[in-house]
């Protein structure tokens, strides 16, 4: 069964290890030290450099089009065979926006309400970032769906950090 599994950078390692994912997507900041795991095959892993923003701010990297084009493509070609890991800093706000825009993109049947309320039940923690959401919108032609469906789970409560965390596509 095809499984996103969402996690902060603290506890990657044992995420991949603990869910055998084939396929990882890191959300940092320019700078970050990070390592992939061993499991994970370069190829396999797709790293974006962005802030955790939602408009432009001197001296950090907006999430653009570009970044959510390059996320959209890397799990279009996710065989769905392993699991794949999704994590940003703390797992709460780029890692759960990236979830949930790959959740509307390999499941356009599904409702995008029911896809955020999934994502809410799995991580009360989780604020997805709203501008990683509404560019992924666009692209799919979700015709502002996905930002309402977010908006109506809400910010999530107020945590340091995420727990890691799956997501059913199904």
């Amino acid at each position: 069964m095809p499984i996103l599994h969402v996690c902060p950078l603290s506890r990657l390692e044992e995420t991949v290890f603990e869910t055998g994912a084939s396929h990882l997507v890191t959300l940092v900041s320019v700078g970050t030290a990070m390592t992939r795991p061993a499991a994970i095959a370069e190829g396999r892993h797709l790293t974006l450099f962005m802030s955790d923003i939602i408009e432009p701010r001197e001296g950090h990297v907006l999430p653009s089009v570009e970044h959510v084009e390059q996320l959209l493509a890397f799990v279009s070609g996710w065989e769905r065979t392993a699991p794949m890991v999704i994590h940003c800093w703390a797992g709460i706000s780029r890692s759960t926006a990236s979830a949930f825009a790959a959740a509307c993109a390999l499941a356009p049947e599904r409702d995008e309400a029911a896809i955020a309320r999934a994502l809410r039940a799995a991580s009360p923690m989780a604020t997805p970032n709203r501008r990683i959401v509404a560019v992924a919108d666009d692209i799919l032609g979700r015709r502002g769906r996905m930002v309402d469906a977010v908006d109506a789970i809400g910010r999530g409560a107020d945590a340091f950090e995420g727990a890691p965390f799956s997501l059913s596509l199904t």
